[in-house]
């Protein structure tokens, strides 16, 4: 049966472009209706409010599969993301993926409260794992995961909230009686270390600090460091890579699976950096007082402007080159094309 426009409500009047495809507007036009009676925005729609409407509306699962794939269509051909693919409406719809769900997320949990914080190098090891352990507890499925930048996190209410490039939103909201979700420390810890690293990028200095923690401010990122990737690969010494570099998602997938079946590599403590010889001998004297020329600056500022001087020329030699160059090839490609 298919609903004629005039049965769509007064949404399809506010937007006169909309377009359904026949099969989906009966299906549509329940979601809109019920979209009006409940204050709810139908385009583009939250997918808190489709898991809502398929909890008000029990039918098959066959005819609610159906009712997302509508409701899906019509936010896609109209620009905005399909509100079905979210692990909430996913759960709904598939009570086996939703029943594997509920037996890792107290498995995974508990490995992340497992893993150390302190120490090194395991106590790095140990705070990404457990984000990531967490961040699987919410049911993102890896892919999404590998492609997590730092701007993607945010606190909401005690909530650790995870945004994906689709605007799907993954939390874990706090457990009965508490304000504030273990999630929300468990990422506190990896993003202090990233906040540690914009400060101070050496892992000499990462290695004190997670042998003898101090308090890191948490301060706004910038549009750079919120681009930067979350999750980030770490070689068997501890060291980051010098440019953001993303986890790939077999690599995620095998760090969680390691986990779950207890076959997680233990990270053997490594020492400290020797300090200089000033910091373990306190007799060794250090000048602090040094005389410098007084003609030093003069000096240096001559020989700059000196060399500065000398390659003024450079440019129009390296013209002249690119020029002859240019002409030799011009003089290579006539007697090829006259073979």
């Amino acid at each position: 049966m298919s609903t004629s426009p005039e049965q769509l409500g007064d949404f399809s009047e506010t937007v006169p472009d909309l377009w359904i495809p026949a099969r989906y507007r009966h299906d549509w036009a329940l979601f809109a209706d019920w979209c009006t009676a409940t204050d709810q925005h139908p385009l583009p729609a939250s997918p808190e409010a489709l898991a809502l409407f398929l909890h008000e509306h029990p039918a098959a699962p066959a005819t609610q599969r159906h009712r997302v794939s509508a409701i899906n269509t019509v936010h896609t051909r109209h620009g905005h993301p399909p509100p079905g693919r979210s692990e909430t409406v996913r759960r709904g719809l598939d009570a086996a993926r939703a029943a594997r769900l509920d037996r890792l997320v107290p498995l995974l949990l508990h490995k992340a409260a497992e893993l150390p914080t302190t120490g090194w190098p395991g106590g790095l090891f140990g705070r990404r794992d457990a984000l990531l352990l967490t961040l699987a507890a919410t049911g993102m499925p890896v892919a999404q995961l590998a492609r997590l930048r730092r701007g993607d996190i945010h606190l909401d209410a005690g909530t650790l909230v995870a945004t994906t490039e689709g605007d799907e939103r993954f939390c874990l909201p706090p457990e009965s009686g508490t304000d504030e979700s273990p999630a929300v420390g468990v990422y506190r810890r990896w993003a202090e270390i990233l906040t540690f690293l914009d400060a101070y990028p050496n892992t000499d200095l990462l290695a004190q600090h997670l042998t003898d923690p101090v308090a890191v401010d948490q301060v706004a990122l910038t549009d750079r460091q919120a681009r930067q990737p979350l999750l980030a690969p770490i070689d068997r010494w501890g060291h980051l890579p010098l440019m953001p570099q993303l986890m790939t998602a077999q690599s995620l997938a095998s760090i969680v699976r390691d986990h779950l079946a207890g076959r997680a590599r233990a990270r053997a403590p490594l020492p400290l950096r020797k300090q200089r010889d000033r910091d373990e001998n306190p007799n060794v004297r250090l000048d602090t007082e040094i005389d410098l020329d007084p003609h030093y600056y003069e000096r240096g500022v001559a020989a700059r402007r000196q060399a500065r001087d000398s390659l003024d020329g450079l440019t129009n030699v390296f013209d002249d080159i690119d020029a002859r160059a240019d002409a030799l090839l011009d003089e290579l490609l006539t007697v090829l094309d006259a073979l």
